[in-house]
C-alpha cells in the first residue's frame, strides 16, 4: 500500500530538486518540554590530529541514514503532538545536532543541552536538585564510543538519555552511566547468538576482527569470551583502523587479509561500523581473497556504503543479525510529504524567519548537506531503515514525562518538571509504542532479539533475506540459504572435530584450542568435567581404550578349573601315584637286600614324605590367603626335610663304611637301626625351628599385584623376609650338599649295586631343580608363579622318585635274581685297586 504513494511524491520531488531547500531548519522546533537529538547527519570530520585551535569541526559528506534517524524522532514527536492519549494539551519542543561519529563532535552539543534554559551558560553549583537545563531529555548518539563520553556528562546531571544503536556492554554498568537507557539489546546477547550461529553449522575454526572502536574492541571481547567457552577456535583476532586517512591503515588492512589468507579459515566474523568495513573488503577484493562466509552485525550489514562496493559480491556468502524492530506505520509517507514540503516557499518561510532571529553565536545544527539532498538520494536508505528504536526512544521519554505531570486524560498540566524526575518512571513502567509493550531491563537495555539476515543477489540486486531469529534459541531456515560453493552446500571451516566420550583433546601446533580428537588409552577413562585429558583408573579398576568410566578389576589366581591347573593336578596324581606304588612295592619286600641296603623302613618314611610333597600342590591352587601363604613355604620344607633326612643316614653310613673303616664299627650304630632314627628326627627337629623363625622373622603374605595383569588384580603370595626363606630352604640345601660330599666319588666293585649313585642323583637332580626355581621365583610377578611353584615340587618329587626309587623298584619287578645278598652285601665297600702287575 506504501510503495505508490511513496513513488509519486518520487515524482513530484524529482522535479523541484534543484533548488536548495529548507531540510535542515526542520531539526528545531520550540515546545513546553524540549528534547535533545544527537544524529550522525554526516561522516569524514578531516585529521582531527591537525587542529591546532578548537574550531568547529565540519562534516564532509552527508550519512544518509542519520539524516533517516533524525527525521524518525521528529515523526514521533510530531505523532505525540497530535496524539490525545500521550501527553494532551502540552507540545515537545526538539533540538537535533550533527555528531559527525566523532565523540569530540558530540560533546559540543551536548554541553549546549546541559546549559540553563534560556541561557548559554552551564552553572557551577554544589546542588543540581532545582537545575533545570535546555532540555529534559536527550535521544542518542548511536555509537558506543560516542555515548560513553556523553552520558558521563549526562549522568552527572541525572538527564535521561536513551540511545537507539550503542550496545557496548561497558553502558550497562548503571553505577556509572545511571541515568543511559537504550532501546537495543547488548553486545552479549548478539555475541550468543553469533557464537550459535557457528556452532549450528558445525564451524569451529574461525577468524574475528573488530574496528578499532569501542564498539569493535567491546563486541570481538564478548566474542572471543563466549567462543571459548563453547569450544570455538578462533584463528586470527585482529582490529582494522577506523582512521583511514592514516598512512598505516592501509598496510594494517594489507596484513590481516595475508594473515586471514594464511589461516585458510572459511568464516570471517566481522564487528566494525560501515567505512572500516568497506575497507576491509574492498581490501579482500583487491587482494583476491578466496570466497569466505561473513558474518556481520547490523553496523555494516544494512549500510549501502559496503553493499555499494564494486565486486562485492565476490567475497561469498554475507550473514548477519539484525535487531528485530517493527514497522513504524505511516514514516514513509512522512519522509516523502515532508521532502516535498521543504521545497515550498510557503513551507519554507517560518523556518528562514525564525532562524535569522537566532543568535548568531549560537552552535548551528551542522546539516548543511540537507538543503541540498532530494528524496532520490536517500529512498534506498528509507525503505530498509530501522526507525523502530529511534521511535521507541522518544515514546519512552514521553511516557515518563507523561506520569511524571500526573497528566489526566485529556490535558495535562505545564508544570516544571526536571529531567531526574523522570527516571523513576523510566525504570519502574513499562511504555507503549503503536500496541506494542516495552520495558527497560536491569541494564536499562530493551532486548528485542534478533533477525538472522542473508545477502541475497539476483541480477545484481541486493536483497536482505531473513533467514531466522535469535530470541530465547537460535532457528535457521537452511533451506533459503544459498553459500557461495559449488553445489551450494554449507562449507567446513572445522580445526578440530567433536571429540566422542572416551577421546580427548589434544593440541596441535601453536593454537591453543585446536586440537585433535585422540582415544584415552587403556586403564583411564573420560570425564566430562576434564574434557582436555583422560583420569588414570584407580588401582582397583581397569578401563579399555576410548571409555568413559572405569570397572572394577576381578581377581586372578590359579583357579581349580582351569586347563593348566587340571594337568598339573594330574601330573601331581601321577607323582603321588608313583610314590604310594614304590612305597607299596617296598613293604612287600621290606626284608629283600635291596630294600634293607636302601634303608628299610627308612625308605618308606622317604616315600611318604615324597606323597606329602607331591600332594602339597593343593596348596598353590585357589584363592591365596595369608595363612595358605605361610603353609605353603613351610609344608614344602619339612616334607623334603623328611627324605632328606633318610638320605643323610644312608650317605652317613656310606662315608663311615668307605672312607673311615676304622672308625666304622664305633659310628656305625648311631646311623643304622633304630638309632638312625634319632637323626632324622633331629633333622625334622631342627628344620621344625627354622620354620618356627620363618613364622617369626617374616611369613609369606598374600597381595594384591596391580601391575602384571591389566585388567585383573593378581592376587599372589609375596614373600616378606628373604632371610626368613633362605633360612628354611637353605638349611634342606645344606643336607643335600652334605649329602652329595659323602656320595658323589664313591665306587663298588663290578657286579654289585652302588647305592651312593642314586643318592648323587637325587641330589643333583634337586640342586639343577632349584636353580631354575630361584631365578622364575625371583622374576615372575604373573599367575605363572603359583605354577612354577608347583612345577618345581612336582619335579623334585620326581626328580627324586626317578633317580633313587625307581630303578630299585625296576630292579624287584623285573630283575628280582639280583635282589640278593651277594649282590648287594658288598655295594657299599669300595673295591680295592687290583695290582698292575
Amino acid at each position: 500500500i506504501m510503495v505508490p504513494d511513496l513513488l509519486l511524491c518520487l515524482s513530484f520531488a524529482y522535479a523541484a530538486a534543484l533548488k536548495p531547500t529548507c531540510l535542515s531548519a526542520q531539526f528545531r522546533k520550540p515546545g513546553d518540554y524540549i528534547l535533545g537529538g544527537l544524529f550522525p547527519f554526516g561522516m569524514d570530520a578531516g585529521n582531527l590530529t591537525a587542529r591546532s585551535e578548537p574550531t568547529l569541526v565540519v562534516c564532509e559528506r552527508l550519512f544518509a541514514e542519520g539524516l533517516i534517524w533524525a527525521l524518525g524522532m521528529k515523526f514521533a514527536i510530531d505523532q505525540i503532538n497530535n496524539s490525545t492519549s500521550l501527553l494532551p494539551g502540552v507540545t515537545l519542543g526538539y533540538d537535533m545536532w550533527d555528531t559527525c561519529s566523532e565523540p569530540l563532535v558530540a560533546l559540543q552539543p551536548s554541553l549546549l543541552f546541559l546549559t540553563q534554559n534560556g541561557t548559554t551558560g552551564i552553572g557551577v553549583l554544589c546542588n543540581y536538585t532545582d537545575y533545570q537545563p535546555r532540555v529534559t531529555a536527550v535521544i542518542g548518539p548511536h555509537r558506543s564510543d560516542l555515548c560513553l563520553v556523553t552520558a558521563k556528562l549526562f549522568s552527572s546531571f541525572l538527564i535521561p538519555q536513551v540511545s537507539y544503536g550503542a550496545s557496548s556492554e561497558r553502558l550497562s554498568n548503571t553505577e556509572s552511566f545511571p541515568s543511559f537507557y537504550r532501546t537495543v539489546p547488548g553486545e552479549n546477547s548478539l555475541a550468543e547468538a553469533v557464537v550459535l550461529l557457528l556452532n549450528e553449522f558445525g564451524w569451529n575454526w574461525v577468524a574475528s576482527i573488530g574496528s578499532d572502536d569501542e564498539y569493535g574492541r567491546g563486541a570481538q571481547g564478548l566474542f572471543l569470551s563466549v567462543a571459548g567457552n563453547h569450544s570455538i577456535c578462533v584463528a586470527f583476532e585482529g582490529l582494522i583502523p577506523t582512521d583511514l586517512a592514516d598512512p598505516k591503515a592501509q598496510n594494517q588492512l594489507e596484513d590481516t587479509i595475508k594473515i586471514i589468507n594464511k589461516t585458510k579459515v572459511n568464516i570471517i566474523v566481522l564487528f566494525a561500523f560501515s567505512q572500516p568495513a568497506q575497507a576491509l573488503l574492498e581490501h579482500s577484493i583487491r587482494m583476491g581473497l578466496s570466497e569466505k562466509v561473513w558474518i556481520g552485525t547490523e553496523t555494516w550489514l544494512l549500510s549501502d556504503i559496503p553493499a555499494s562496493i564494486p565486486n562485492i559480491q565476490s567475497i561469498g556468502t554475507v550473514l548477519g543479525f539484525i535487531m528485530k524492530a517493527g514497522t513504524v506505520l505511516g514514516f514513509q509517507k512522512y519522509v516523502a510529504d515532508l521532502f516535498t514540503s521543504v521545497q515550498q516557499d510557503e513551507f519554507c518561510q517560518e523556518p528562514r524567519e525564525s532562524k535569522r532571529l537566532v543568535n548568531p553565536d549560537t552552535l548551528d545544527t551542522g546539516c548543511k548537506q540537507c538543503d541540498h539532498v532530494s528524496l532520490d538520494d536517500v529512498s534506498s536508505v528509507l525503505s530498509r531503515s530501522r526507525i523502530q528504536p529511534v521511535y521507541a526512544a522518544v515514546y519512552s521519554v514521553a511516557s515518563a514525562l507523561h506520569r511524571a505531570l500526573g497528566c489526566a486524560r485529556r490535558a495535562c498540566p505545564r508544570a516544571p518538571v526536571r529531567p531526574w524526575q523522570l527516571l523513576h518512571f523510566m525504570n519502574t513502567f513499562p511504555f507503549e509504542v503503536n500496541g506494542q509493550r516495552f520495558r527497560f531491563d536491569q541494564s536499562h537495555s530493551i532486548n528485542t532479539g534478533y533477525k538472522l539476515i542473508f545477502w541475497s543477489w539476483k541480477n545484481s540486486t541486493l536483497t536482505y533475506q531473513p533467514v531466522g531469529d535469535y530470541g530465547d534459541s537460535l532457528y535457521i531456515d537452511k533451506s533459503q540459504i544459498q553459500f557461495h560453493t559449488t553445489d551450494q552446500k554449507e562449507p567446513t571451516s572445522e580445526c578440530f572435530r567433536h571429540c566422542e566420550p572416551g577421546q580427548f583433546r589434544q593440541i596441535k601446533g601453536s593454537q591453543l584450542c585446536c586440537y585433535d580428537c585422540t582415544d584415552c588409552p587403556e586403564n583411564t577413562f573420560w570425564s566430562t568435567k576434564d574434557g582436555s585429558g583422560c583420569t588414570r583408573c584407580p588401582q582397583h579398576q581397569w578401563a579399555p581404550g576410548r571409555s568413559t568410566r572405569c570397572r572394577d578389576r576381578g581377581h586372578r589366581y590359579l583357579f581349580w578349573n582351569e586347563p593348566l591347573a587340571a594337568a598339573l593336578l594330574l601330573l601331581m596324581s601321577l607323582a603321588a601315584s608313583l610314590a604310594c606304588l614304590a612305597a607299596a612295592l617296598f613293604y612287600k619286600n621290606l626284608d629283600t637286600p635291596l630294600v634293607q641296603v636302601s634303608g628299610g623302613t627308612r625308605s618308606l618314611f622317604a616315600l611318604f614324605s615324597l606323597l606329602l610333597l607331591s600332594l602339597s600342590c593343593c596348596l598353590y591352587i585357589g584363592k591365596p590367603s595369608n595363612h595358605l601363604c605361610a603353609i605353603q613355604q613351610i609344608v614344602y620344607a619339612l616334607c623334603l626335610n623328611g627324605c632328606f633326612s633318610t638320605f643323610l643316614v644312608k650317605s652317613l653310613e656310606i662315608t663311615l663304611v668307605t672312607e673311615f673303616p676304622r672308625c666304622a664299627p664305633t659310628f656305625l650304630r648311631w646311623v643304622t637301626q633304630r638309632r638312625a632314627w634319632l637323626l632324622v628326627a633331629l633333622c625334622l627337629l631342627t628344620q621344625g625351628l627354622f620354620c618356627f623363625f620363618y613364622l617369626r622373622l617374616g611369613p609369606d603374605y598374600s597381595a594384591p599385584d596391580y601391575a602384571s595383569l591389566p585388567t585383573e588384580v593378581l592376587l599372589v603370595c609375596h614373600t616378606r623376609s628373604w632371610f626368613a626363606f633362605a633360612l628354611v630352604h637353605g638349611y634342606n640345601g645344606c643336607l643335600a650338599l652334605v649329602c652329595l660330599l659323602c656320595t658323589f666319588m664313591v665306587q663298588t666293585a663290578g657286579k654289585t649295586y652302588n647305592v651312593a649313585r642314586g643318592i648323587t642323583f637325587a641330589v643333583l637332580s634337586y640342586f639343577i631343580i632349584w636353580i631354575f626355581f630361584v631365578a622364575f621365583f625371583a622374576t615372575l610377578k604373573t599367575v605363572l608363579r603359583s605354577v612354577t611353584q608347583i612345577g618345581t615340587v612336582l619335579t623334585t618329587s620326581l626328580g627324586i622318585l626317578g633317580t633313587y626309587y625307581i630303578p630299585k623298584c625296576y630292579i624287584i619287578l623285573f630283575k628280582p635274581d639280583l635282589n640278593t645278598v651277594d649282590y648287594f652285601q658288598n655295594s657299599i665297600k669300595e673295591e680295592p685297586e687290583k695290582d698292575s702287575q
